[in-house]
């Protein structure tokens, strides 16, 4: 095989939740270009229907579905109509998330529900109901969208840092539950990137310079540049790897917490 053909998916079919903007829309997009036939969801539809006709406009195939993951039935039912759409489901790629910054002191329980609810609750949604399917297939590769958070925090982060972790861990446990069956699990673990999710902190040139100089880069991240480790952890080109947390930060994990003496 060639080292093009490792990342090549034509003839794959990939569901991409949260694909509307932002990571979701770029990790769609990087799919499509890579080959893959896309099924674009997300709870804002007319969001999806822009990515999708993206993807068309390029020569790439794709469809806009509208669903809410925190409703397990509606997602049960996209998971069957996409699959009978395509064929089958070969890629998931989840990446829905929700912030409420506040100290946890200052939490109401309508908030815990609610980032939780989305970015927990909701990703076992998907992570079950297309688990089962690539399973019973014997073949899939999923990708969840984590975060740095996951390993390192900052004040008001308490909640959204505790669902991403618990996303690697369900991710890793789901890896090490279905690794016989065909099946490879990972997750990507951002760091900052310029979203819809982050446009708050731009308002703010401190915080936002703040933020690009904590990364060993010293920038923050363009959404564009989540595509290619998406393409990788669904193709040929990452066949071992399952149960992976891939960081995709500008260094800022390698080197939190630094500092830098007047050597």
């Amino acid at each position: 095989m060639s080292d093009a053909a490792l990342f090549d998916l034509t003839g794959r079919a990939a569901l991409v939740v949260g694909s509307a903007s932002g990571i979701g829309r770029a990790a769609a997009i990087g799919l499509g270009a890579a080959g893959a036939r896309l099924i674009c969801a997300d709870a804002n539809l007319p969001g999806a229907e822009e990515t999708a006709a993206r993807i068309a406009s390029a020569g790439g195939r794709a469809l806009a579905r509208a669903v809410d993951i925190i409703d397990a039935t509606a997602v049960r039912e996209l998971v069957r109509a996409a699959a009978a759409e395509c064929g089958g489901i070969d890629i998931l790629v989840s990446t829905p998330g929700v912030n409420v910054r506040k100290p946890l002191l200052d939490y109401s329980e309508s908030e815990f529900d609610r980032v939780v609810g989305l970015n927990l609750k909701g990703t076992f949604h998907l992570l079950r109901e297309v688990g089962a399917h690539m399973a019973e297939r014997g073949r899939g590769s999923i990708i969840v969208l984590s975060s740095i958070r996951s390993q390192v925090v900052e004040p008001g982060q308490s909640i959204y840092a505790a669902t991403k972790a618990g996303l690697v861990q369900m991710a890793r446990t789901l890896a090490a539950e279905l690794g016989r069956r065909g099946v490879r699990v990972n997750a990507i673990a951002p760091g900052v990137v310029e979203t819809p999710l982050t446009e708050p902190i731009k308002k703010h040139a401190d915080w936002y310079r703040a933020y690009a100089e904590k990364s060993a880069l010293g920038r923050w991240a363009r959404a564009e540049e989540l595509a290619g480790p998406v393409v990788f952890l669904a193709s040929d080109a990452s066949s071992y790897v399952t149960g992976a947390v891939l960081f995709v930060d500008g260094g800022w994990t390698a080197i939190d917490g630094r500092f830098d003496p007047p050597l």
